[in-house]
Order: C-alpha cells, then sequence, then structure tokens
C-alpha cells in the first residue's frame, strides 16, 4: 500500500509541476550490491528497448538482512552480487526463488549458474596473478600453486584470507587437490607475505608498485580501474598480468550474479531482465561498459564485443569447475584461513 500510495503522490506532484507524464510498461524493482555506474546504462537499454523501468537500491551491505526484515512485503524482484558468495549466502537464508528459463539455460553455461536456478552469473572475472614486471621475469610463475614456492618469501600480498575473493580462490582449490593439500597451500602462502593481509585488490598493485612486494592476486578487472584513474595508473603499469594454470585446470572464474526475490511482486518483468542481460547484446554490454569478461564468450562475439585491454591480453583457459562445488567449500576455506592464521 506505501508504495501505491507513493506512486500516486509522484504523479500528482508532476501533474502539478505540469511535467509530462511517463508510463511504463511495467518495472523491475533491483537491490544491487554492484555500484550504479557500472550496471545502470545497462539497465536504460533495457528499458528503452521493452518499456519496462528497471528502479534500483543500491549498497554495500545490509542487503541481506533488508530482505529478511521486509519480508512477504518486500518490493524487490532480484538480487545483484559481485561474488558468488553473496550469492550462495541469499540462497541459503531461502530469500530466493528458481527460475526455468531455456533462455537462461542456453546462455549462461552449467559452470556459472546453480543447478537448481536459484542464481545465475551475468560475468565472470579471472582471478589473475599479477607480478612486478621489473623484479618478476615473464613466465617466472605460472601458476597458484608456484605461490608458495619458497623463492617468493616475504614478497607477496594479498587481501584478507577471509574476503569472499580469496575464499572462493581457496575453495577451488580445495575442489581441484583437497582439503589437507589445500591447508598446506594456504599456509605456504601465509609464510610468503610481505605484510599482514590488508587492503583492497588495488592496494595490492599499489603495493608492488612502491616496492613492497613482487606479486599478489587479484581481480582482473581491478587493472581496468586503475589505468583509468590518472593517480593509479603508474600502479597498473608496474605489473604484468599472468593467467594462472595454463597447463592444466586453468585460471579460476568468480561471478557477478542475479537471483530471483522468494516474493518478487513483479516476476515476469524480472525475467525478462534477466534473460536480457544474459543475451548476446546484454553480455556486451556488460563486457565492453566494465571490463569484464561475459560468461559467454562466444555469445559475447556475437554481439560484437571488443574491449581493447582484454583483447590486449588475449584468450586463456579457464577453470570450468562448477561454482556451485566451489561454493560449498567456502565454508570450509574460511577455516582454513583460521586454522592457519593467515591474517595473523
Amino acid at each position: 500500500m506505501r508504495n501505491r500510495k507513493s506512486s500516486l503522490a509522484t504523479l500528482i506532484t508532476l501533474m502539478l509541476l505540469g511535467s509530462p507524464i511517463i508510463t511504463f510498461a511495467g518495472e523491475v524493482n533491483v537491490y544491487s550490491y554492484r555500484q550504479p555506474q557500472l550496471i545502470q546504462p545497462i539497465f536504460d537499454v533495457f528499458t528503452k528497448a521493452t518499456g519496462i523501468a528497471v528502479n534500483a537500491v543500491y549498497a554495500k551491505k545490509g542487503m541481506l538482512e533488508r530482505l529478511q526484515s521486509e519480508g512477504v512485503n518486500s518490493p524487490a524482484d532480484l538480487v545483484f552480487t559481485v561474488d558468488i558468495g553473496r550469492l550462495i549466502d541469499t540462497v541459503d537464508a531461502g530469500l530466493t526463488q528458481p527460475v526455468e528459463s531455456a533462455e537462461l539455460t542456453a546462455n549462461i553455461p552449467a559452470s556459472f549458474r546453480d543447478p537448481s536456478g536459484h542464481w545465475f552469473g551475468l560475468t565472470s572475472r579471472a582471478r589473475i596473478i599479477a607480478t612486478s614486471v621489473d623484479r618478476v621475469k615473464e613466465g617466472e610463475i605460472t601458476s597458484y600453486e608456484e605461490l608458495v614456492d619458497p623463492k617468493w618469501s616475504g614478497r607477496l600480498c594479498t587481501r584478507s584470507g577471509k574476503h569472499p575473493y580469496m575464499v572462493a580462490l581457496t575453495a577451488s582449490v580445495i575442489v581441484a587437490h583437497g582439503m589437507d593439500a589445500a591447508r598446506e597451500w594456504l599456509q605456504g602462502l601465509k609464510v610468503n607475505l610481505a605484510r599482514k593481509p590488508e587492503g583492497n585488490d588495488r592496494a595490492q598493485v599499489k603495493a608492488i608498485h612502491s616496492g613492497l612486494c613482487d606479486i599478489a592476486v587479484i581481480n582482473h578487472y581491478y587493472v581496468a580501474k586503475m589505468l583509468a584513474d590518472p593517480e593509479q595508473v603508474p600502479w597498473a603499469n608496474a605489473m604484468r598480468v599472468v593467467f594462472p594454470n595454463q597447463d592444466n585446470r586453468g585460471t579460476h572464474m568468480n561471478v557477478s550474479g542475479v537471483a530471483l526475490t522468494k516474493h518478487a511482486p513483479n516476476r515476469d518483468d524480472a525475467i525478462k531482465l534477466m534473460e536480457f542481460l544474459s543475451s548476446a547484446e546484454g553480455q556486451a554490454l556488460y563486457a565492453e561498459k566494465n571490463g569484464e569478461y561475459p560468461v559467454s564468450t562466444a555469445m559475447g562475439k556475437k554481439a560484437g564485443f571488443h574491449n581493447p585491454l582484454l583483447a590486449s591480453w588475449g584468450p586463456f583457459s579457464k577453470d570450468v569447475t562448477l561454482l556451485a562445488d566451489i561454493a560449498a567449500n567456502r565454508a570450509a576455506a574460511i577455516r582454513l584461513a583460521d586454522q592457519v592464521g593467515y591474517d595473523f
């Protein structure tokens, strides 16, 4: 009722002000962890093509708690997150519903969607190794496993071992090598750290630029972000991009993704938006505007996808392990970080 009153009040205000009234064929309400500038332009294209308005609420944290408190009265139709962990947390809280869509199934590879249809990846991000162009030779490190080599002692920088990005990487190591090997690997990372884990991914590259460390683990799209900031361009130029594990399982990939809320009031229109974002056009827009990889590279090419920076790095082999399997090992990965005292 509150939403209807608010809409009516807005309509009356527009009439009193003499403003033109814009009508829409429908609407979708989005709760998003993604920053407005990253997805609003894509929503605008969808609205222009379909006449369906997209109303978005952005937040850095607290979205799950907000959905829980709103319950059946929540206006949210879709939740957008920036990591598989946050998607799974929303699903595990019972705040989503499954979606059956032939279009989503065809567009999004099985490794990037929930087998039960509760979440879907929209873009993929590579967890790359950043190396100093001055102090690390090209080809000197080629895998995540080599990060624990004693020659890198005191030369490695990472963010917290319990940050979702690092948790997902550790979980992928558990899936690939087993619990004991993953614990040994994480202990080896800790031994090689140049400092206590701190800061975001860009802070790790800044540390390479300043000479504090020689190697870091980051998401690939931060390179694009740094190159777009004059102050941070020297940081990006101080590092070399390495796509790990090209001779075996491939580079670990995470996703930004979407889930349909349990009580979505605009379910049909919300699914239309999901399908658009998974389409060739939607995937190309994501890649071109945000520097992220389409969940389906082939679809991106069909849509004329071209991002000069990504193209300059060339193709690479991606880990096709089901993200659902990696997500299932997140809790174990966090326990390992505690057991080895990764964050000191």
